[in-house]
């Protein structure tokens, strides 16, 4: 079967890690989610409240990792994905994590990241002179590693597939097949 890496860790996006999960099972891809420890996570629920200038958090479901960065081997892998949430802002600086993240881009396998996760790929280095969508607030992150930010749901660069936000879900994922179905049949 063919396998698909999800890096992440505490504070993710809830459903920026549970819909891509479930879409690839549903698709016939094996997943497996990685994070700096092999332990359960605590995911996070973002959502939108009148008045606020941003997002509030709320818990969500936890969730146990099957790797640690360390012990992953990313050629066991055919594609990446990397969701949002404030886990990528600590995950970033987990070399181990970068170093998963540049043979991925390295090897021009398929990458899906969305809202914050493309602050990963910025961390490692991966996205100078490309254009890649993010959540709003990340578009000075963007930049600043070399890449033109890009709004836009479903933005294809490449093997890269992004998206601003979990409402971006249906079309970000879509797209994403499409790339994974052609790299890499289920």
């Amino acid at each position: 079967m063919t396998r698909v890496l999800v890096v992440t860790g505490d504070a993710a996006e809830d459903l920026e890690v549970m819909y891509p999960y479930q879409r690839l099972l549903e698709e016939g891809y094996e997943v497996d989610m990685a994070a700096p420890a092999a332990k359960k996570l605590q995911f996070v629920v973002h959502d939108f409240v009148d008045g606020f200038d941003t997002y509030t958090e709320k818990a969500g479901h936890t969730w146990a990792a099957d790797v640690a960065f360390a012990d992953v081997d990313p050629s066991a892998y055919a594609a990446l994905v990397v969701p949002g949430g404030r886990a990528p802002e600590y995950i970033r600086t987990d070399e181990e994590c970068l170093r998963i993240v540049r043979h991925f881009a390295d090897a021009g396998k398929p990458i899906a990241a969305l809202c914050h996760g493309p602050l990963v790929l910025a961390a490692a280095g991966v996205l100078t002179g490309r254009s890649i969508s993010a959540y709003p607030a990340c578009a000075p992150d963007v930049k600043a590693a070399g890449a033109t930010w890009v709004d836009s749901e479903a933005h294809i660069d490449g093997a890269i597939v992004s998206g601003r936000a979990w409402p971006d879900h249906p079309a970000w994922m879509r797209e994403f097949l499409k790339v994974l179905r052609v790299a890499a049949p289920a």
